[in-house]
C-alpha cells in the first residue's frame, strides 16, 4: 500500500529556534495516527504545514501523490481541518457559515443543505441552525467547526484537539464517528493532549519532543511493561517520569507552616 501522506526531511525554523528537525513519516490510507506531544514540540506546525497554512519550510511534503508546494489547492480539496480553537464568523449562523464553506469547496446547493442538516441533527444543533453563534457556547462552535471540516467529505481528516469544549455525549459520538470514518477509508491525523482517547481510537502513536520523532508504533510496541498506559508511556518518553512527585511538591505548598502575613 502506497502512503496518503509522505513528509521526507521537514525541518522550520522560528526566529532562529529549530521547531521541526527532519521530520520523516509515512501515513498510510483508512489509518487514525495519533500525533502527540508536549507543548512547543512542533505538533501544531506539523499540521499548519500539512493544511498549506505554514508555506516557508525546508523538505517535501507530498498528499496522494500531489507535492504541497506545487498542488496546495488541489491538495486542500482532500483535507478537512478542525482546529482546536474554532475561528468562526459570529455574526452568522450555522445554516449560513456552513453554506459559505460549502460553495468554498464547490458543492451543489442541495448537498450543502442535506449534508449540514443531517450533520447538524446528529450534534443536536439543527434547532439553532438559524441562531447567530455570537450566542453559542465553546461546545457549540466546536460542533459547527467539526461539521464545517468534514462537510466537503474530505478523504483526509486532521483533527486539533477536536474534543475540546464538548459534551460527554458529543465525545462518544465523535470517537465512534472516526472509526466510522476509518472504516471507509479515510485517514485521520489526531492531535491531542487527552492520552486516554488517543490511546483507545489510534491505530499508530507518533511522538514528537523538541522538534524530534522519538517513537513511532502502536501502543503495545511502545510498552516497555504490560500495564503501561499512554500516558505513562508519554511520561517516560518525554523525560517526566516523576511527575507525580512534582504534583507532591506543588501540593505541599499548602501544607508548609510559614507563617502569613
Amino acid at each position: 500500500m502506497e502512503p496518503i501522506i509522505t513528509i521526507k526531511n521537514l525541518s522550520k525554523q522560528y526566529s532562529g529556534k529549530t521547531v521541526l528537525n527532519n521530520i520523516n513519516l509515512d501515513v498510510y490510507p483508512g489509518s487514525i495516527i495519533g500525533y502527540i506531544g508536549p507543548n512547543g514540540a512542533g505538533k501544531s506546525t506539523t499540521v499548519k504545514i500539512l493544511t498549506g497554512i505554514i508555506a516557508d519550510y525546508i523538505g517535501d511534503v507530498t498528499v496522494a501523490g500531489k507535492n504541497l508546494h506545487e498542488d496546495l489547492l488541489e491538495v486542500k480539496k482532500m483535507i478537512g481541518y478542525v482546529p482546536e480553537t474554532a475561528e468562526l464568523y459570529d455574526l452568522l449562523t450555522p445554516y449560513e457559515y456552513l453554506g459559505f464553506i460549502g460553495k468554498l469547496y464547490h458543492l451543489p446547493d442541495h448537498v450543502i443543505e442535506e449534508r449540514s442538516q443531517r450533520m447538524l441533527d446528529s450534534f443536536g444543533l439543527l434547532a439553532n441552525q438559524h441562531q447567530r453563534m455570537d450566542s453559542f457556547s465553546k461546545g457549540m462552535r466546536q460542533k459547527v467547526l467539526l461539521t464545517s471540516g468534514l462537510l466537503h467529505n474530505p478523504s483526509i481528516v486532521i483533527l486539533d484537539e477536536p474534543l475540546s469544549g464538548l459534551d460527554a455525549n458529543a465525545v462518544i459520538m465523535v470517537k465512534e464517528l472516526l472509526q466510522v470514518l476509518k472504516q471507509e477509508g479515510k485517514t485521520i491525523f489526531y492531535c491531542s493532549h487527552m492520552m486516554d482517547v488517543v490511546e483507545k481510537v489510534s491505530d499508530r502513536i507518533v511522538l514528537i519532543n523538541n522538534g524530534n520523532i522519538i517513537a513511532d508504533g502502536t501502543v503495545r510496541e511502545l510498552k516497555q511493561q504490560e500495564n503501561e498506559t499512554l500516558e505513562q508511556i508519554f511520561a517516560r518518553l518525554t523525560g517526566n517520569e516523576h511527575i507525580g512527585s512534582k504534583a507532591d511538591a506543588f501540593a505541599s505548598v499548602f501544607n508548609t507552616n510559614a507563617p502569613t502575613e
